[in-house]
């Protein structure tokens, strides 16, 4: 029904591996201090719930700067 042209796109083994440095330091960033925090708040008080909203709120603080976050590690990986 639809033809859509195939785009033959080479992408070199550096950027590959750049991406995949960039990519995993980007997954941890997003989410070990949420973790540290939601782990450390849980089992210094035993407060499960506040432990959750502190570890959510800092991890979607996180994520509004994750343009930012992304720029400057692939500027140090370049």
């Amino acid at each position: 029904m639809f033809n859509f042209p195939k785009k033959k796109t080479e992408v070199s083994t550096e950027v590959l591996i750049r991406f995949i440095w960039v990519s995993s330091f980007l997954a941890m960033i997003f989410t070990l201090p949420p973790l540290a925090l939601f782990l450390g708040i849980y089992f210094l008080t035993g407060e499960l719930i506040i432990g959750a909203v502190i570890g959510f709120g800092v991890h979607f603080v996180i994520l509004a700067f994750s343009g930012r976050i992304s720029k400057i590690i692939t500027k140090i990986m370049s």
